[in-house]
């Protein structure tokens, strides 16, 4: 059941990565190409998890969730928020990052027997440095973007950023469940990409039911 869950949840994130993808394609705004490549982050950790829930966990799967959930998911996301505020050096500082965060997680040495079902810890397969290490700083300074930015413009995009920081929160928890079974993480996961995703492409203003009422007159 775990593994039909998280299943579900890569397929969810992928569809709606592509949509972002799409919207990029379109408009070239490079926020969306930030965004889309977080959700397929999303997507790829939710798959790990489909594989090791049905296959048991080994070092293969447990590097792909860890490469993609816990090293890159949260900055890429991060910095498609510092795009969205202008900060264009985001856009490189992220290529790199990407590319440094890959490295280590191909490189750094994996210890320890998995367990056939449930997430295995991370303190349990990685010394604290530097895989741990980075991921806790990457993460907090991702997550930190975002909400940073979506708090700052609240005014301007009150609906989209409130449900930005919602899927961050959904995201978290998600994390929080997960020793609880994979289901949790992979829940939070499909919840925190369904309203990031609906708080990147909301209008920065929902029509205002008394000028609904003047035009309709």
């Amino acid at each position: 059941m775990d593994a039909l869950v998280a299943f579900a949840a890569a397929l969810l994130a992928l569809r709606l990565a592509g949509r972002l993808a799409a919207r990029y394609r379109a408009s070239r705004r490079p926020e969306l190409a930030a965004w889309a490549a977080g959700l397929a982050a999303y997507a790829v950790a939710a798959a790990a998890i489909a594989w090791g829930e049905a296959a048991g966990w080994d070092a293969r799967a447990f590097r792909v969730y860890y490469a993609a959930g816990a090293l890159l998911t949260a900055p890429l996301l991060g910095s498609g928020s510092l795009l969205l505020a202008g900060q264009r050096r985001a856009a490189p500082l992220a290529l790199v990052y990407a590319g440094l965060a890959v490295g280590v997680s191909l490189a750094v040495p994996v210890h320890g027997a998995f367990p056939p079902h449930g997430i295995p810890p991370a303190q349990d397969h990685l010394a604290f440095l530097p895989a741990r290490l980075l991921a806790i700083v990457a993460n907090a300074l991702g997550t930190l973007a975002v909400v940073a930015v979506a708090l700052r413009s609240l005014r301007r995009r009150p609906f989209g950023n409130a449900l930005i920081v919602a899927g961050i929160a959904a995201a978290a928890t998600g994390s929080g469940l997960a020793g609880l079974g994979a289901a949790g993480s992979a829940l939070g996961i499909a919840i925190g990409a369904a309203l990031l995703y609906a708080g990147f492409v909301a209008p920065a203003r929902l029509p205002h039911l008394g000028r609904a009422r003047i035009a309709s007159r």
